[in-house]
């Protein structure tokens, strides 16, 4: 299984212009001593935008908080906390020496007429994706772990593999024998040196590029409306892309939930530059995030069908170049106010960060 090159597609025409910082570690909160950072979003009951951010208390344990988005002349400038709605709480969420419900994406899906949350579990054996979902944001049901079926042309089971960056689209789409699914991004990663020492990198069958990239999975319609617990169970796995770029040199990953332009579904990702030092999971001092785009076909949306071959947003203002881990811009929500479109992302995983999104006006 290889990846179709995409370097000659054509570029994304969107662009990210900054519009500060909205929201930063509060003084005296022992949740957030190491960082608020890579918020998932969403409108609740009340029609109010929120955001629901990563909360980093001493030690690395991270929970999901929720924010409602104080909005000035159409622009988000700050948040009002309003809690913490999902916590390390179960025995499959904390190790030893670790804990952390990390990096939410969440993604309105209107057909279930639920919020579907993807997040990062890290537990005993370290990161893994767990879903859960909500009506309200407030009140969230976890579904349990990602459940990755057994697929013999990858001569792997995807469960052994860390696996991050996940997150859903807003509508079913067909799957690739056109079954009309649920459809999911991720990110594994092939290096199983973090569970047994010099075990060393595991590609799937036909894959020879070992930087981790954008994969994509489904879970039939009929089977999730059957019974909400059956989304844990993805399958029909694809690779829809991999680094091509210098400032992606390392690895990409999904960012927010894709959403539906004129020519197909607009995926916000970071691509990852430098150096990675020790393990992937440790706060890393050597690399540079940025946020870029590519467009995925509207009917098959493993496939892509344009790209952005330089970033939209790198690392530039003090705010996205020192913190925890500096040079940092990692988009992870995407809302609209008014009739503007504005990306929320995670600057030097310390403070968040918005931008605006706009759309590159055709020439003629």
């Amino acid at each position: 299984m290889t990846s179709p090159q995409t370097s000659n597609l054509p570029t994304v025409p969107f662009t990210l212009t900054r519009a500060g910082v909205i929201m930063s570690p509060e003084p005296g909160n022992e949740y957030e001593t190491e960082g608020v950072l890579n918020p998932a979003s969403g409108r609740g009951p009340d029609g109010e935008l929120y955001l629901l951010p990563r909360l980093v208390a001493k030690g690395n344990v991270s929970r999901v908080g929720l924010a409602k988005v104080i909005i000035e002349d159409g622009v988000p400038t700050g948040v009002e906390r309003q809690g913490i709605v999902l916590a390390p709480d179960e025995g499959w969420e904390r190790g030893l020496n670790n804990a952390g419900t990390e990096d939410p994406r969440t993604t309105w899906v209107p057909s279930l007429g639920k919020h579907l949350m993807t997040y990062v579990a890290y537990g005993p054996l370290g990161p893994r994706l767990a879903f859960a979902h909500s009506e309200d944001l407030r009140s969230w049901e976890r579904l349990g772990p990602c459940l990755f079926g057994y697929q013999a042309d990858l001569s792997l089971d995807l469960n052994l593999f860390p696996n991050k960056d996940a997150v859903f689209f807003p509508e079913p789409v067909n799957d690739p024998d056109g079954v009309p699914s649920y459809a999911m991004l991720h990110r594994p990663m092939w290096d199983l040196g973090w569970i047994r020492e010099a075990e060393g990198e595991h590609l799937p069958a036909g894959v020879t590029d070992n930087r981790p990239g954008i994969w994509i999975s489904y879970a039939p319609v009929a089977d999730v409306e059957k019974d909400i617990r059956n989304l844990v169970h993805m399958a029909k796995h694809r690779l829809v892309a991999l680094s091509e770029f210098p400032f992606e040199e390392l690895k990409i990953g999904g960012g927010p939930a894709p959403i539906r332009v004129d020519e197909g579904w607009l995926l916000i990702h970071h691509g990852v530059a430098g150096a990675l030092e020790k393990s992937a999971f440790d706060h890393q001092q050597k690399v540079n995030y940025t946020a870029a785009a590519m467009i995925l076909d509207a009917d098959d949306p493993s496939k892509v069908i344009a790209r952005s071959d330089k970033p939209l947003l790198a690392p530039e203002t003090e705010d996205e170049i020192s913190g925890i881990v500096p040079n940092v811009v990692f988009p992870t929500a995407i809302e609209k106010i008014g009739e503007q479109l504005f990306v929320f992302y995670g600057m030097a995983d310390s403070k968040i960060g918005v931008a605006k999104l706009d759309r590159i006006p055709a020439a003629g």
